[in-house]
C-alpha cells in the first residue's frame, strides 16, 4: 500500500520552518491517491523532554477529535446502513436521559452534524462529580445555547453522546466495538485506545499537566458553584490521552482517544471513500461528502466538515465537496473522494510548549495547496508535456 513515495522537498521546509519557530516540535504527513501512498515524510521530535525521540513514519500519535469521525462516525454510518439507528430519529429513543423537556426532539443526525444547540465543552470530570455513570445525564442537563438544527456549535457533547449511543444499541464498549469492526478487519497494528506502556518510545508526546482545560475551565466555571477538584493531572501527557473528558472515561470516548500512525490513519480514511472502502456499502459514502446545513454557519456532512466551509482548514485547493477534520493535538485529515486522494498532517503542537498553543489552520491550507500541486505534477504525463498524443 505505501508504494514508490517521495518527499516532497516544499512540504518538507515549510514544515520544518514552522517547527524552527516553535509552532510544533514534529511534523509528519502522508499523501495518497487511490490508495498508494504518493508523498510521505517524518521530521522532528515525537518528544523532546525527558529524552529525545526523533519523529518517524511510524509514530504514533494522539489524533484527539479525528476520533469523532474516524470511529464514532464509522461505527454510526455502519448502524444506518444495517437499518439499526435512524438519523432523523430522536436520541430520546436510544437514550431515556434525553426524554425531557427541551431535548425530545432533538436528533441524532444534530448530534452527527453539530447542529444540536449543546454547548461546546464542559468539563464532565467535575460536573459528574468524578461519578462517570452520570455522564449522560449531565451532558442531557446542559442548557441549550441555540434551539436544534439553528446552528451549527461544535461541540464534543454530541460525540460523547454518541458513544454512550453505539455502546447502548451494540451492548459492548466502545473500544471494543472499533477492535471488532475497524481495526481487527483492516488489519491495523498501531491504531487504538489507550496505547500499553511498552509502547511509549513510540508515541508523540503531548502537554505537560492539564493547563490549558485548568484555565479553559477557571475562565468558565460558576464562582458560586466551587467544587474544589483536585484531579488535574501535573504529569507529562505522555502515551495517555491528552484530552481531560477522555481521560475520565477511561481512555475511549466518542470524541476523542484514538492513537494512530500516518500510514494507518490513511487505511481508516479510506473507508470513507466509495472506490476503496472496506467496512461500508460504496453508497453510504455518499453521506459524507453531502452538505447536511445547507444554509447554516457551517457546512457539515455525516461526521465531518465540508471545504465549502468559509474559512475550512481544507483552504481553497480542495474541491468545496471535500471533508475533513482537525484534532486538537494538532492533528488533521482531509479527503477529496472525487480523486480518491487523502492528505493526512500530524503534530504533537501542545508538546514542550508553553501557552497560548500555535493556531495551525494557515500551516494546514498550505500544505493542502502544496500537496495538491505536487500530485498534480505527478499526473501530468511525459505525453502531455511533450504533446505526444497518449
Amino acid at each position: 500500500m505505501m508504494g514508490e513515495y517521495v518527499r516532497d522537498e516544499m512540504i518538507s521546509a515549510m514544515l520544518a520552518e514552522h517547527m524552527a519557530a516553535g509552532d510544533f516540535p514534529s511534523a509528519v504527513y502522508t499523501v495518497a491517491e487511490r490508495g498508494s501512498v504518493k508523498l510521505a515524510d517524518a521530521l522532528g521530535e515525537a518528544v523532546r523532554a525527558p529524552a529525545q525521540i526523533p519523529a518517524t513514519l511510524d509514530t504514533i500519535y494522539d489524533l484527539a477529535s479525528l476520533t469523532k469521525p474516524l470511529v464514532t462516525g464509522l461505527l454510526c454510518a455502519r448502524r444506518v446502513e444495517r437499518g439499526e439507528l435512524a438519523e432523523e430519529q430522536p436520541v430520546a429513543r436510544y437514550l431515556p436521559e434525553f426524554d425531557r423537556a427541551g431535548k425530545r426532539a432533538l436528533t441524532v443526525r444534530q448530534l452527527l452534524t453539530h447542529t444540536s444547540g449543546l454547548p461546546a465543552w464542559r468539563p464532565l470530570y467535575i460536573e459528574t462529580q468524578g461519578e462517570r455513570t452520570q455522564t449522560l445525564e449531565v451532558i442531557a442537563n446542559q442548557r441549550l445555547e441555540c434551539a436544534p438544527g439553528e446552528r451549527v456549535i461544535y461541540s464534543d457533547l454530541n460525540f460523547i453522546t454518541l458513544g454512550f449511543l453505539l455502546e447502548k444499541i451494540s451492548g459492548a464498549p466502545l473500544a471494543c466495538l472499533a477492535q471488532q469492526e475497524i481495526f481487527e478487519p483492516l488489519g491495523l497494528r498501531r491504531t487504538f485506545f489507550n496505547p500499553l506502556a511498552a509502547l511509549k518510545n513510540e508515541v508523540a508526546a503531548s502537554e505537560s499537566g492539564n493547563i490549558y482545560e485548568r484555565e479553559m475551565w477557571g475562565d468558565d466555571r460558576d464562582k458560586t458553584n466551587e467544587c474544589g477538584f483536585r484531579g488535574w493531572r501535573e504529569n507529562l501527557i505522555w502515551c495517555e490521552v491528552h484530552d481531560g473528558n477522555a481521560y475520565f472515561l477511561g481512555g475511549a470516548a466518542g470524541h476523542a482517544g484514538l492513537f494512530s500512525t500516518a500510514r494507518e490513519a490513511m487505511r481508516l480514511s479510506e473507508q470513507f471513500i466509495a472506490e476503496r472502502t472496506m467496512l461500508l456499502a460504496p453508497a453510504t459514502c455518499s453521506l459524507f461528502r453531502t452538505d447536511m446545513t445547507e444554509g447554516l454557519n457551517e457546512a457539515r456532512s455525516f461526521a465531518w466538515q465540508l471545504a465549502a466551509t468559509k474559512d475550512s482548514t481544507a483552504g481553497n485547493s480542495l474541491p468545496p465537496e471535500s471533508f475533513g477534520h482537525t484534532g486538537f493535538t494538532g492533528t488533521s485529515i482531509w479527503i477529496d473522494s472525487s480523486r480518491e486522494r487523502i492528505f493526512i498532517l500530524l503534530t504533537n503542537r501542545t508538546h514542550a510548549r508553553t501557552l497560548p498553543f500555535a493556531n495551525i489552520n494557515s500551516i494546514r491550507r498550505r500544505f493542502h495547496t502544496l500537496a495538491v500541486m505536487a500530485l498534480d505534477k505527478m499526473d501530468v504525463t511525459p505525453e502531455a508535456l511533450s504533446g505526444t498524443p497518449g
